[in-house]
């Protein structure tokens, strides 16, 4: 364009604009434009890839450290991790990081790490950094020398570019909460605003931490990302964490988005062959592996290195599963004959190998796939000497809070890495790898699932062996569990009568808004198979809840689902069909699924959100189990009007969630600041209206929206607010939260009965208030009793 004038999506003018308004991707149209305006190929025609990938590229502008300037999407980086000719640095200068991670806890141990990027490197290091650990006095500043310990640097991984290390971490766990300080001394920031001096908070061994989740931390090729003021929100993130430090910072995926990898990176012009069949036989030799591992990096660098999401995760220590993002856009969800072929591959080795570095700072494989070298499918085990030339790699290890799969994904030729950790005295954190071993038609291994509930059960029986049960289970999913069904648009999509549009496509480029440049799907088939509740996931999708309700009951433990990707907030739940007169506090079958997304990306359009609420019908996964979204949204944040008055389930904003254990040991306190009634006013009521003292006036109302009283109450209950940002153009990044609190688990074993046998209890008009109808709204009271509803039976 000649001007700067800002487009929105919706004018006519924007040639970027997606003609598809589901998407939250670029566009086919972007792609195309950012072809012609490329200096390097300005004719807009394919040339042959070796002379794209040996040919000078422009750099890209550091984005401002104030959360509000100029964000530009990365071309192939910054210079941080470049060969650029320059003489190489003594491995002093910081280019990234320090980012802290936390791992587990073990008696009064917590465990975790900090990583460090430094520019230059190679097979032998000239310098090893030092970090400084000491528990901060009241009033003092940097590390107590007394106090403090030295930690030397372990190398992870080096080459001519940069080296990585790690430095563990190990704190004592006081009767208090307490504040640790870490600094690196003799290195040199390339930021002039990096304090010298870190710090993060560790709870008190008698108490849960404070957790913080987000995900989709990124924008989307395309994005107009000054229009939507940078990543803001995180700025509302430090705020809060002022006021009440978070112990834990949860990623759900999309930590970072490398989906420009094919409209400005490496992968472009493999991207713009027309012939899905030549495309899919592309090989990935060393030189494209190369360019591509170069854009991952530099991705990574830029991303990790932006205020102030840079701030917090070197203050926050961090818990990360990934998604597609971190990879690809629809990486795992594509037909398996396009997954296979070598350029997916390689990139999935690639993006792995990243992962494994910025957020587990853990050392990555010897080697990543390559055409070049076969033996680099075999996982861990083959080594491309090429790409070890000059490079350091330390041997993989894993810290035992990881719970690895036992055989290598179908694409990423590397074994999954799911998590289980202890998140302070009463909460324990399970966080499954959804993308290493995703297809088209499973999520996860059945091997997987095995070993992850045989881990799960043995921590569980541990914990209440030792006389300190957990109470609340956190479950990490990258994409939603309890969510409107959308199968009607999966059929349309998947129709026959599409195939003749999809030949017009391939052939004249008709409709090419409506498909994708990978496999020729529709857009947006990748997005629908990706849930959970899409029919070709529904069988594992219902054996993990029931599986899942087996350790509740088993434990006396409370679930809660994490989960994001979607680009807006919701509340989804299970609990127990009506007719079992099942109280939430005694209902093992009563999941919370918090969705929360984007913190960063732009959310759907309101249409899309107010779809999706209409689509908010009451669903019975098994005779004993519904499930539904609950009417969270009283209103819209601020003065806004971002959705229909009659959704109040689903909020098109972005947002992220804070959860708090409401501690036994806050004696005195009431729950929800309501009194309880002895008289179960909610038995009965269908998932259209409130089931529980918690959920009662859920909202911005509800004292879990309200950092005065949120986590102040001494019932054990896990309240959750879910923070909504007012205003897109708001550099600030404030927020309006919304509150609800989760009861402890109270179960009771052979009280209540089950309709497991009862066959006529299967349909759906057999429940109360469940005539299948979509609501939307908050329910205005507490709900009267039915005026009958059978007893339920064995």
């Amino acid at each position: 364009m000649a001007t700067h004038e800002r487009l929105d999506e919706d004018d006519p003018r924007n040639p970027y604009a997606s003609a598809n308004r589901w998407r939250h991707q670029e566009s086919s149209s972007f792609a195309r434009a950012a072809v012609a305006r490329d200096p390097q190929n300005s004719s807009g025609h394919t040339r042959d890839l070796s002379d794209f990938l040996n040919s000078s590229r422009v750099e890209g502008e550091r984005p401002a450290t104030n959360g509000t300037g100029n964000y530009k999407p990365i071309v192939v980086g910054d210079t941080d991790g470049a060969h650029d000719g320059a003489p190489v640095d003594n491995g002093k200068e910081v280019v990234c990081g320090p980012l802290i991670n936390y791992r587990r806890m073990e008696g009064r141990a917590w465990h975790g790490s900090v990583l460090l990027v430094t520019k230059g490197g190679g097979e032998i290091q000239t310098f090893q950094p030092v970090l400084s650990l000491g528990r901060q006095a009241n009033g003092s500043n940097g590390v107590r020398s007394n106090h403090g310990i030295d930690i030397p640097g372990i190398c992870l991984y080096s080459d001519p570019r940069n080296t990585f290390w790690q430095f563990p971490l190990v704190c004592d766990i006081a009767d208090t909460e307490t504040k640790w300080a870490y600094s690196i001394a003799d290195v040199r920031y390339k930021s002039t605003t990096k304090p010298k001096t870190s710090y993060f908070f560790v709870p008190a061994a008698s108490e849960s931490m404070r957790i913080m989740f987000h995900s989709c931390n990124g924008f989307s090729v395309g994005t107009d990302e000054d229009a939507w003021s940078g990543p803001a929100l995180w700025n509302d993130v430090m705020r809060n964490h002022t006021k009440a430090p978070f112990h834990v910072m949860i990623g759900g995926g999309d930590q970072i988005y490398n989906d420009g990898i094919r409209v400005n990176g490496p992968l472009r012009e493999w991207t713009d062959i027309g012939n899905p069949k030549k495309r899919r036989d592309f090989p990935f030799p060393e030189s494209l592996r190369a360019a591509c591992d170069d854009y991952y990096l530099k991705n990574y660098i830029r991303w990790y290195s932006t205020e102030p999401f840079a701030s917090a995760n070197g203050q926050i220590p961090q818990l990360n599963i990934w998604d597609d993002h971190d990879i690809i856009d629809g990486f795992g969800s594509y037909v398996n004959e396009f997954m296979k072929c070598d350029v997916f591959r390689g990139i999935g080795g690639t993006a792995h190998k990243y992962y494994m570095l910025f957020q587990h700072h853990l050392p990555p494989p010897a080697s990543t796939y390559t055409s070049d070298v076969p033996e680099t499918t075999e996982a861990g085990d083959g080594q491309d000497p090429q790409q070890l030339i000059d490079t350091y790699v330390r041997q993989q290890a894993f810290d035992s809070s990881y719970i690895i799969g036992s055989k290598p994904g179908p694409y990423v030729a590397e074994h999954s890495m799911n998590m289980f950790s202890k998140l302070g005295a009463r909460i324990a954190f399970l966080g499954i790898d959804a993308r290493t071993e995703r297809t088209r038609h499973q999520v996860n291994y059945p091997e997987t699932y095995d070993l992850i509930f045989e881990r799960v059960r043995e921590e569980l029986r541990t914990a209440a062996a030792a006389g300190n049960p957990f109470r609340h289970l956190i479950l990490l999913l990258g994409i939603p569990i309890a969510y409107p069904r959308l199968t009607w648009l999966e059929n349309v999509f998947s129709s026959p009568l599409i195939a003749p549009v999809k030949f017009l496509n391939r052939r004249f480029g008709f409709g090419g808004g409506v498909f994708n440049h990978f496999d020729g799907s529709v857009d947006l088939l990748d997005d629908l198979d990706d849930h959970y509740t899409a029919r070709t996931h529904k069988k594992e999708r219902n054996a993990l809840i029931q599986r899942l309700q087996t350790v509740c009951s088993e434990f006396s433990v409370r679930l809660t689902i994490l989960g994001g990707d979607v680009h807006l907030a919701a509340l989804g739940r299970f609990y127990s069909n009506p007719n079992l007169h099942i109280p939430v506090e005694k209902d093992h079958r009563y999941m919370v699924n918090v969705v929360s997304s984007a913190i960063v990306n732009k959310p759907p359009p309101a249409a899309i959100a107010n779809l999706l609420a209409s689509r908010n019908k009451i669903h019975h996964l098994d005779p004993d189990t519904d499930e539904t979204l609950m009417a969270l949204f009283d209103k819209d944040p601020g003065n806004t009007n971002k959705t229909r008055s009659s959704n109040n389930v689903t909020m098109p904003s972005r947002n992220y969630a804070i959860l708090t254990e409401n501690s036994p040991n806050n004696y005195g306190a009431s729950a929800n600041g309501h009194a309880e009634s002895a008289e179960n006013q909610f038995d009965g009521k269908d998932g259209h209206a409130f089931l529980s003292q918690g959920e009662f006036g859920a909202g911005t109302k509800h004292k879990a929206a309200d950092s005065e009283s949120h986590g102040k109450s001494g019932d054990g209950a896990l309240d959750v607010c879910i923070r909504v940002e007012i205003d897109q153009h708001d550099g600030e990044g404030n927020t309006e939260p919304y509150g609800l609190s989760i009861p402890a688990l109270d179960y009771e074993a052979g009280k209540f009965g089950s309709n497991a046998h009862a066959h006529h209890l299967r349909h759906h008009r057999s429940r109360p208030g469940t005539s299948g109808a979509a609501s939307t709204t908050a329910p205005s009271s507490v709900p009267s009793l039915p005026v009958s509803a059978p007893e339920g039976r064995h």
